[in-house]
């Protein structure tokens, strides 16, 4: 594999910071210090980007709480989808709720998941050192599920994909939230709504002046719409399955990597509970203000 200076340096750091906590646990946690480091180092560094996962939140609570002036847009400009992107654009930015402000958390652990996975699978002996539950941290599935081994995995991997339903739940009931909405569908392009101005006329002549073209920039529009709507579509199809992508690697990576992906996850497990009973808790005051 090649080597990446910036990459490795972190994994040097991340070594010693293993080690070190697994010396302090040593006279407490025995054989199973390097694991209960190895958790704790994880939580450390959740606990670091928790801001992040906050502003997150609320960023989803604004999104949710925008649902109704979203379909209103929709309804109004769904025939003309650079000025629906446009208008939801100004919305967003207006009330402080940025459409892609989800996907930071995310996209700062990622180089932190890339720095364990390469922790685990470059040959160091450090943070493999030790055991859980009598399995060594450097076991792989591969070698086989005799004495301890069976019980261990099975728990783990359980756990991963326990936490992974719940996380593809959560991701599920989000997405919900942020498109339910009272309107109804979106008027086909180039359609007025009634009582609107012009809306009371007769119908137009067909074949008359620019009837033609007008027709044919509906089709163009309504058909930019519905690819945009089959994309959106598609994505909100794939999104709820990437929890799962976890128990793959789980698969590959040693008994220490699967213990941190545990963690990791029960940890946004967690967090997104304890953010949630917050939300339930402030929602009755946010109701009266309002």
């Amino acid at each position: 594999m090649l080597a990446f200076a910036p990459l490795d340096a972190a994994v040097g750091v991340a070594s010693h910071a293993v080690s070190t906590l697994a010396s302090a646990v040593a006279p407490l946690a025995g054989g199973a210090a390097t694991a209960v480091a190895i958790v704790a180092f994880t939580v450390a560094v959740r606990l670091l980007v928790a801001p992040l996962t906050v502003a997150q939140v609320r960023g989803e609570r604004r999104r949710t709480a925008l649902a109704p002036q979203v379909a209103e847009l929709r309804r109004r400009y769904g025939g003309d989808p650079a000025r629906l992107q446009r208008e939801l654009l100004d919305l967003y930015g207006t009330a402080g709720a940025s459409p892609l402000a989800g996907c930071l958390p995310a996209l700062l652990q990622a180089p932190f998941f890339l720095i364990m996975y390469r922790l685990f699978t470059a040959g160091d002996p450090a943070p493999l050192a030790g055991e859980l539950a009598g399995v060594p941290l450097g076991h792989h599935l591969a070698d086989g599920l005799a004495g301890a081994a069976g019980p261990v995995w099975g728990v783990l991997l359980a756990a991963l994909l326990a936490l992974a339903w719940l996380a593809s739940r959560r991701m599920r009931r989000t997405m919900a939230a942020s498109s339910a909405s009272p309107a109804g569908p979106a008027p086909a392009a180039g359609s007025k709504s009634s009582g609107g101005p012009g809306s009371s006329g007769g119908p137009k002549p067909s074949g008359g002046p620019g009837s033609s073209g007008g027709a044919a920039s509906s089709r163009e529009a309504a058909g930019a719409g519905g690819v945009a709507g089959d994309v959106g579509a598609a994505v909100g199809r794939l999104l709820p399955l990437l929890p799962y992508a976890m128990l793959p690697v789980a698969l590959v990576v040693p008994l220490a990597g699967v213990l941190y992906l545990v963690t990791t996850t029960a940890f946004t497990a967690l967090e997104h509970a304890v953010l949630r009973r917050d939300r339930q808790t402030t929602r009755p005051t946010l109701d009266r203000n309002s």
